[in-house]
C-alpha cells in the first residue's frame, strides 16, 4: 500500500479529475512554499475546494473509507494502544481492530512517514482511514484525558514524601522545581482542566483522601486521590505560584498568577479555605488567549439583544445585570464594555476581581482590607470625568444610592444584583435602603441571566416528555395569565392611513413582529424535544457547552410610579403587562423546543425561579 501511494501526487490527481485547475494548483503550490503548510489544507484554506470534498476524492482514490468521528463510539483499551504524543504527532487516531490489523484515522493518509512509524509503534498491520482534521483534534482532547496520569504522579509523590518527616518548605524551594513531581502533578491538572473547558478547579481535602473536582459546563466531575498526604504539597506550591503567605493556615487568602498552557495563556484566580483537614483551593480558570467575548457571541436572543443595545447607548441611567454566581452575568457586561470602548469615550470601573484587562479602560481592583472598597472607588471615580462606570456588584446601600446618584447626573452605570429574576431587582434595591425617587429616576433596565447546558450535538436524540413534564410544560405556559398581546403591525399600519398623528415606527414593526413569532406563553405544536445519549465528545453527560438564557425588564411610565410608590404588586403587574418581557423559563423551554437544550435544563432554571431565599447565595 505504501509503495503504491508514494506514486501518487495528490495535486496532479485533483487536476485529472478536474476538481481545481492547473493554475490553481501552481497558485497553491507557491502558497505551499511560503507557508509550509501540507498542499490539502493550502487548497483548501485558499477556497479552491471544500474539505468534505477533499476528503472525498482522497477516500475513493486510496480505497479507504472516510469516518466521521463525531458519530463514532471509541473504544478506550484501542485507542490507548497508539501513545498519546505519537496520536498527535502523527494526526491519527486507532478506531477498530479487524482481524490481524488495526484501522487507524488519518487526517493526512498520504503521509507514508506517519504510516510507517503507526506500524512501528502499534506492532501490527495498519489500515488507513481518513478523518477531519478539526474532528480529530477535539476527539483527541476528549479520549486520551489526564486522569490516569494525574493519579500515577500522586503515588509517585506520595513515594517521594515517604514515611519520615518532610519539610514541606524544601520542596517549594527546591532548585529544580520543574523536574519536582507535585510541579508535573500541577502541570497535568491544568492540561486536563484546559482540555476539557474546565471553568473552576478545586482541590479539596477528606480524612483519607483528596479529591480533585473539575467544573465542565457548570456540573463538577470528580477525581479521588488515596494519597492524603500530597494534598499538603499541592496547596504549598499553589500558594507560592500565588505569591500568598505559605506560612499561614488559619485565614483565607485569594490570589492569582498566569500559566501557559499548550501554547494558551490562562489566568488562575485561586483562593483558599481553612476546613476540617487541611485548607481547600478552589481556582477559577480564565483563558486570556481567547479575548474578550462581544456581544454577539454572548447568545443573547436577537430580539433581546437589539433592545439591550439601545439601552448601553443611551447617555445616562443605570442598568443591572442580575444572576447567581456563574451566571454569566460579568461576560455580559464585559461584551457592554467592548462595544462601548471608544477613543471619545472614558470608562472606569471597580472591580473585585478584575478579571479581564481591558485597553483603554481603567480598572480598579477593590481591596477592602486597605478601605478601598467599592462606594470609595465609585466615589472617587465620579471626579475622574467618566462617561460610563461599571460597579462590580451593588452590595450595600452607600454603593447603591453613590451609583444611583452617578445615573441621575449624566453617567451610564452598568453594576450587578444577586436577585432571581429581573422584577425583583428593583425592588431589591428599595430593600437595601434606596429613596424610591432616586431608582424610579435613575433605573433604566435589568437584564437577568441564567447558563443552561446544551445539548450534544453528537448524541442527541428524540425524547418524548412524560405526563408529568407535560402537565409542568402547561403549568409553566400557564403560570402567569399572557400579557396583552402587542398591537398587531396591521392594525398599526391601518390607524396610521386614517390619519392618526402617531405615525408607525418601522423598527417598532420588525421588533412586533420578532416578538410574535414564537409567542413563549403558546405551546409550540411544532417542538421536537430531545436528549443526550452521552458519547465521548461529551464526556458520557449528554451536554457539550452552554448557552445563556436571558430576560429583560425596560422600565416604562406604570413601572416607574409604581417605584415611587414602593408598590411591588403593582410594579409586578406592570412589567407582566410590558409587551416585549418574556420570563427566563419561558426563554429556556423555547431552546428546548428548538432542540438546543433539555426538559432537564429548563425544569432547573424554572426550580430556580420558584425557590424562595436564594438571593444571595449564588446557587443555580
Amino acid at each position: 500500500m505504501a509503495e503504491q501511494r508514494k506514486k501518487i501526487r495528490i495535486g496532479d490527481l485533483l487536476v485529472q479529475n478536474e476538481v481545481i485547475t492547473e493554475d490553481q494548483l501552481q497558485t497553491a503550490l507557491q502558497e505551499q512554499k511560503k507557508s509550509g503548510r501540507k498542499l490539502g489544507k493550502t487548497l483548501t484554506d485558499l477556497g479552491y475546494l471544500e474539505e468534505d470534498q477533499l476528503l472525498n476524492f482522497l477516500s475513493q482514490q486510496l480505497d479507504i473509507p472516510f469516518v466521521q468521528l463525531r458519530h463514532y463510539s471509541f473504544n478506550d483499551e484501542l485507542v490507548k494502544r497508539l501513545p498519546e504524543a505519537q496520536a498527535r504527532r502523527f494526526r491519527a487516531i486507532v478506531l477498530a481492530e479487524q482481524r490481524d490489523e488495526l484501522l487507524v484515522g488519518m487526517a493526512d493518509p498520504m503521509d507514508i512517514f506517519a504510516y510507517d512509524e503507526l506500524v512501528r509503534i502499534l506492532k501490527c498491520s495498519v489500515k488507513q482511514a481518513v478523518v477531519r482534521e478539526s474532528e480529530l483534534l477535539d476527539t483527541l482532547d476528549m479520549v486520551y484525558r489526564r486522569t490516569d496520569e494525574i493519579a500515577s504522579l500522586a503515588e509517585e509523590l506520595d513515594d517521594e514524601l515517604g514515611d519520615d518527616a518532610f519539610d514541606l518548605a524544601d520542596l517549594g524551594q527546591d532548585s529544580d522545581v520543574n523536574e519536582a513531581p507535585v510541579v508535573k502533578l500541577l502541570q497535568t491538572i491544568f492540561e486536563d482542566a484546559v482540555q476539557t473547558r474546565s471553568s473552576d478547579v478545586h482541590i479539596e481535602p477528606d480524612e483519607s483522601v483528596m479529591r480533585i473536582r473539575q467544573r465542565i459546563d457548570g456540573v463538577l466531575q470528580e477525581q479521588v486521590m488515596k494519597e492524603k498526604r500530597i494534598h499538603s504539597a499541592v496547596v504549598l506550591r499553589l500558594k507560592l505560584m500565588a505569591g500568598l503567605n505559605i506560612s499561614e493556615k488559619r485565614i483565607p487568602q485569594d490570589g492569582r498568577f498566569n500559566i501557559r498552557v499548550k501554547g494558551r495563556s490562562i489566568d488562575v484566580r485561586i483562593s483558599t479555605l481553612p476546613v476540617q483537614y487541611g485548607e481547600s483551593v478552589v481556582m477559577r480558570l480564565l483563558d486570556q488567549s481567547q479575548g474578550i467575548l462581544d456581544l454577539e457571541t454572548t447568545g443573547m436572543p436577537s430580539g433581546v439583544l437589539r433592545r439591550f443595545r439601545g439601552l448601553i447607548h443611551r447617555p445616562h441611567g443605570m442598568i443591572l445585570v442580575t444572576g447567581p454566581t456563574g451566571s454569566g452575568k460579568t461576560t455580559t457586561l464585559y461584551g457592554a464594555l467592548t462595544e462601548l470602548n471608544r477613543p471619545e469615550v472614558k470608562v472606569i470601573t471597580a472591580e473585585d476581581p478584575v478579571e479581564y484587562r481591558l485597553p483603554r479602560i481603567t480598572q480598579v481592583q477593590v481591596n477592602s482590607r486597605i478601605g478601598l472598597d467599592f462606594a470609595t472607588v465609585l466615589r472617587s471615580a465620579l471626579r475622574q470625568d467618566p462617561d460610563v462606570i461599571l460597579v462590580g456588584e451593588m452590595r450595600d446601600k452607600e454603593t447603591v444610592e453613590i451609583g444611583l446618584r452617578a445615573a441621575m447626573t449624566g453617567h451610564l452605570v452598568l453594576s450587578t444584583l444577586h436577585t432571581n429574576d429581573a422584577i425583583s431587582s428593583a425592588m431589591r434595591l428599595l430593600d437595601m435602603g434606596a429613596e424610591p425617587f432616586l431608582v424610579s429616576s435613575s433605573l433604566v433596565g435589568v437584564v437577568a441571566q441564567r447558563l443552561v447546558r446544551k445539548v450534544c450535538d453528537n448524541c442527541k436524540v428524540p425524547y418524548e416528555p412524560t405526563h408529568q413534564e407535560k402537565v409542568w410544560l402547561d403549568a409553566i405556559k400557564g403560570r402567569e395569565s399572557p400579557p396583552p398581546e402587542p398591537p398587531a403591525v396591521e392594525e398599526a399600519v391601518a390607524e396610521d392611513q386614517s390619519g392618526d398623528d402617531e405615525s408607525l415606527d418601522l423598527e417598532l414593526a420588525d421588533e412586533l413582529l420578532d416578538h410574535n413569532s414564537t409567542p413563549a406563553s403558546e405551546p409550540n405544536e411544532s417542538a421536537r424535544f430531545v436528549a443526550g445519549k452521552g458519547c465521548y465528545q461529551c464526556g458520557n453527560t449528554g451536554y457539550r457547552g452552554r448557552i445563556g438564557v436571558y430576560e429583560l425588564l425596560e422600565l416604562d411610565d406604570a413601572m416607574l410610579d409604581a417605584l415611587r410608590r414602593a408598590d411591588y404588586s403593582d410594579f409586578e403587574k406592570a412589567a407582566r403587562r410590558s409587551p416585549y418581557y418574556e420570563p427566563l423559563d419561558h426563554c429556556a423551554l423555547r431552546y428546548a423546543e428548538q432542540g438546543i437544550t433539555t426538559l432537564e435544563e429548563v425544569a432547573r432554571v424554572s426550580a430556580t425561579l420558584g425557590g424562595a431565599g436564594n438571593e444571595d447565595k449564588g446557587e443555580v
